[in-house]
């Protein structure tokens, strides 16, 4: 299999102009280079803590790193030693999930938040020993306003007074240290402090088209290293928000719940807009602070851009998928909308490099292959996306239309999780090059018939037909599409009396788990993607709030057997009508009477599109998975997954660098060192890996040390789709499910127990 060049040119050229190029960026090029990217390999484990390790981060210099974990502890490391400086019993009651130096404090000031609901201040020059001798010391600042988990810490840079957090509670707090160092407890008597800045408990949204009513229980929350008044969140639903401090409303307490502030752009991929059960896991700004990262429970990792000026076709609003998929009438042969050289304005005007044009060719003709043998689909979707986003500029029409319609075909073939999705957004640019192109047609109809829209496919299978009307495999595939029709049809006449007995728990209290836990969404795009139950739409009674941790605390991982987790099922449902008591307001509702969402005026905001998405891990088991950049150039990408590796992509094209094992069940965290071409990374193992370019030899993908193409990545990346396209129950470990299935509960809580890894 012939590699691909990379996009970021030959390392030595890059050191022997440094000598000639005065450019800041030239060492921020070398930093994360493909070259010592392909040599990455696990050098050192920190060893330290007892509990999982759920939070790592660097100081700004990259000397010191801060780590937290299962086992309630901050542990201090030396970079240039590796060394345990210290280690901090924190207080903390539950599980630490985020921890922070706080800048311009000489890295004396650390933060951490945890599953105690409390954001906890560090002086570390007040400890007296060193590595894990006595360094028990009180906090320099408590904060206990928040009522759930604290997920995740934020800090400016150059700003040593303050520090964010967000909660599952649906606030996001502003901790200033000038101001209180501790507060009342939630719920107390006392009047409460006014530190919310985001009050998100009215927040959450099932899709594009309907009024946020529930609370965004926040995952995740980052600051904006070149603009700090910029600020992302992202929580319970699919989209991430974007929002400027300047303009959101004075601090308030937590009293009353109010409606959501207005955000200055909303983040989502469009197929995902309209799909109630996604939610973010991370967000985070890219280093020049011009894109986000999104990380999805149950999918994959979306890029964005933050402005989406001058990018129209990146902005959509609640019909445009709709829209996407329906088949658009053509007059005189020019399809009812923008002509396509609004859509490409690049192509007519800038001139072509012949060299790469023709490089762009074969790697077409190459992909052709693949699709005509049905081998290797992988590869040339690979192939497909190296042209089209490596090369789009420089490539025409023509050949941008081939290549759009040979990676739907590819994707169609490998049928990985929304790749009927990606297959028919590559269909509808190809029709917006050629309205009367067949291939378009016939593979759109494909994609639509995999993702349960059989009528729409129907148009344009027929449309295909009257493109080539003497090809027979046009022919069969409309006498296909008919056949599903019917029998979709024929389901759907039966649908009611199951809808009847599905009904029948809504009227009582008591509840079994198998009825309120999601029912399963099926191992198919069709099943996945097509219209929601009746179940997933309707308004129940009683509000569900299901959490589920799959953790080691302690010294307990010692006690069991290797692939055994101890976990917690927190099970709270009550009725809507109780609501009124956490908001504190007369009737319970969001905001104020007069609010539009309320009245029915809710108007549908425009939200930014996907601009590269990165696949190949699993993100299903824990909801504190990161995605981040690497380097100070941002131009890599890398994740955690579910299978205990880790993954590298190219931010550019998409396309898997590098895949290395990094944990024996799941890794969560990844965190490149600020200025070396260092990472680090941890999970539920107790130590953290560093990782650097120590391996002997490069390679692509495969591990490290172990050399190139070794390990079999597309059975491990198979294996992974399979995990994300599993059912809600399955995700949950099946045997757990099995024991509570017949049992019935009234209100309250189930309690920790232990459990094999599913």
């Amino acid at each position: 299999m012939e590699s691909m060049a990379f996009h970021d040119g030959n390392i030595y050229d890059l050191l022997q102009n440094r000598y000639i190029d005065v450019r800041p960026d030239v060492n921020c090029s070398l930093q994360m280079h493909s070259s010592l990217i392909r040599r990455l390999s696990q050098e050192k484990e920190l060893e330290g803590h007892q509990g999982c390790v759920n939070a790592i981060a660097w100081n700004s210099t990259g000397t010191l790193m801060i780590s937290g974990s299962d086992d309630t502890r901050i542990n201090i490391w030396s970079y240039s030693s590796s060394s345990l400086l210290h280690s901090v019993e924190t207080g903390h009651c539950a599980n630490i999930f985020c921890t922070k130096f706080v800048p311009e404090t000489s890295d004396e000031l650390v933060v951490s938040g945890a599953g105690d609901a409390e954001v906890r201040l560090f002086n570390l020059s007040r400890l007296s020993g060193r590595g894990e001798e006595d360094n028990t010391i009180a906090p320099s600042a408590l904060y206990q306003c928040h009522t759930r988990r604290v997920k995740k810490l934020a800090v400016e840079v150059g700003n040593p007074n303050m520090v964010w957090s967000a909660s599952e509670d649906g606030t996001l707090r502003q901790h200033d240290f000038r101001e209180a160092t501790t507060c009342p407890p939630a719920g107390s008597s006392h009047q409460e402090c006014r530190n919310v800045l985001l009050d998100l408990r009215c927040g959450s949204k099932r899709s594009l088209a309907d009024p946020p009513r529930q609370t965004l229980l926040l995952k995740s929350c980052d600051i904006s290293t070149t603009r700090p008044h910029l600020l992302v969140v992202g929580g319970s639903d699919s989209f991430a928000r974007l929002y400027d401090r300047r303009m959101l409303p004075p601090l308030s307490s937590s009293q009353k719940r109010m409606s959501p502030p207005p955000c200055v752009n909303y983040f989502c991929p469009m197929h995902l807009s309209d799909r109630g059960r996604v939610h973010l896991t991370h967000v985070t700004f890219s280093p020049d602070g011009e894109e986000v990262l999104l990380s999805y429970s149950g999918e994959h990792v979306y890029l964005m851009n933050v402005n989406h000026a001058g990018g129209s076709s990146m902005q959509y609003t609640s019909g445009d998928a709709a829209q996407l998929m329906s088949f658009t009438p053509i007059l005189n042969g020019v399809e009812l909308q923008q002509p396509p050289s609004d859509v490409f304005p690049n192509y007519l005007s800038k001139k072509r490099n012949p060299a790469r044009l023709d490089k762009c060719r074969k790697l077409v003709q190459r992909a052709q292959r693949s699709l005509e043998e049905g081998t290797n689909c992988y590869y040339g979707i690979e192939l497909c996306n190296e042209v089209l986003d490596g090369y789009g500029h420089d490539i025409g029409l023509t050949l941008k239309h081939e290549c759009l319609c040979t990676r739907a075909g590819l994707l169609l073939k490998r049928k990985w999780k929304n790749d009927a999705h990606m297959a028919v957004r590559d269909c509808y640019h190809a029709r917006r090059i050629d309205s009367s192109s067949f291939r378009a047609h016939y593979y759109m109809s494909e994609a639509l018939s995999q993702l349960g829209k059989h009528k729409e496919a129907l148009d344009f299978a027929y449309a295909a037909q009257c493109l080539a009307p003497s090809s027979s495999g046009i022919a069969e595939r409309v006498e296909s599409i008919k056949k599903d029709l019917a029998a979709a049809e024929s389901e759907r006449n039966n649908k009611p009396n199951d809808g009847a007995q599905r009904s029948e728990p809504r009227g009582g209290r008591v509840l079994s788990l198998s009825d309120i836990l999601y029912r399963a969404e099926g191992n198919s795009d069709a099943s996945q993607d097509g219209p929601r139950s009746e179940r997933e739409d309707s308004d129940y009674d009683e509000e569900l709030e299901l959490d589920f941790e799959t953790s080691i605390s302690g010294d307990e991982e010692h006690d069991v057997e290797p692939n055994i987790l101890h976990g917690s099922l927190n099970l709270r449902f009550h009725r809507k009508s109780d609501s009124g008591r956490e908001s504190g307001g007369a009737n319970g509702s969001c905001g104020s009477p007069s609010s539009s969402s309320h009245n029915g005026r809710h108007k549908p905001e425009a939200v930014i599109d996907m601009k590269q998405r990165y696949i190949g891990h699993c993100n299903v088991g824990t909801d504190i998975k990161q995605a981040s950049f690497l380097g100070q150039r941002g131009e890599y990408v890398a994740s955690g997954s579910d299978d205990g590796r880790w993954f590298i992509w190219e931010k550019r094209t998409g396309r898997l660098i590098k895949m290395l094992h990094g944990d024996e069940a799941v890794v969560n965290c990844v965190q490149c060192h600020p200025s070396d071409c260092v990472v680090a990374t941890s999970g539920i193992d107790n130590t953290i890996k560093i990782w650097t370019p120590s391996a002997s030899v490069p390679s692509v993908v495969a591990g490290g040390a172990a050399g190139p193409e070794t390990s079999d990545f597309l059975a491990a990346m198979e294996g992974n789709q399979r995990r994300l396209c599993r059912n809600r129950e399955a995700i949950l470990p099946f045997e757990i499910l099995e024991r509570f299935r017949m049992h019935e509960f009234t209100e309250g809580s189930l309690h920790p127990f232990e459990c094999a890894q599913s």
